[in-house]
């Protein structure tokens, strides 16, 4: 993407990121496993880390919108669609929409794609970000899909979690991230 990207050390981070990870659900006490399969619990299953899922993407602004999303649990939530992000992914152009709650300093990009209820969470996968300055039009970002997560939901269904609207479902398959629990 950046001529300055370090693919080793952007494996080792995703590496350490996913191990810190597996450990929170294996030991927390907060974590979405039920405390009665944390003891069987070896784990996360992901796809292998690929460069090609971390991508350029544009920035497009403008007034924040109310969305309302249908969450797992039947109930509504909601949030401000604040920025669309286009980029090329599997060579095709496409958007995510991204989405913030009121005092959120994290944009919300919940999505479906190709993999959804296959080898993906049936409900979706998540990803968010923060950035240090606010974003304008045509601004550039890196957004790394090898992040996306499935919702705790996928673990315990105590959880209510926020299902994609439509406008974030894609019409490829995005090979990166957590895989279905």
């Amino acid at each position: 993407m950046t001529d300055d990207f370090d693919a080793d050390a952007w494996r080792r981070e995703l590496k350490t990121q996913r191990d810190r990870k597996d450990r929170f659900f294996a030991e927390h006490r907060q974590s979405p496993v039920p405390p009665e399969e944390r003891d069987d619990f070896d784990g996360l299953d992901y796809f292998d880390p690929d460069s090609d899922y971390r991508v350029a993407a544009t920035v497009h602004g403008g007034d924040p919108e109310p969305v309302t999303m249908d969450t797992t649990a039947g109930t509504e939530v909601r949030y401000l669609r604040e920025l669309t992000l286009s980029f090329e992914v599997s060579g095709e152009d496409r958007e995510l929409a991204a989405y913030r709650q009121e005092g959120d300093d994290q944009y919300f990009v919940p999505f479906r794609d190709e993999t959804t209820g296959q080898r993906t969470y049936e409900g979706g996968r998540y990803m968010e970000f923060e950035t240090e300055r606010d974003l304008s039009d045509g601004d550039e970002i890196a957004l790394d899909l090898n992040l996306a997560y499935s919702p705790f939901c996928a673990y315990n269904e105590t959880f209510a979690c926020p299902l994609p609207p439509e406008e974030n479902w894609l019409d490829v398959a995005v090979a990166a991230g957590e895989k279905a629990p």
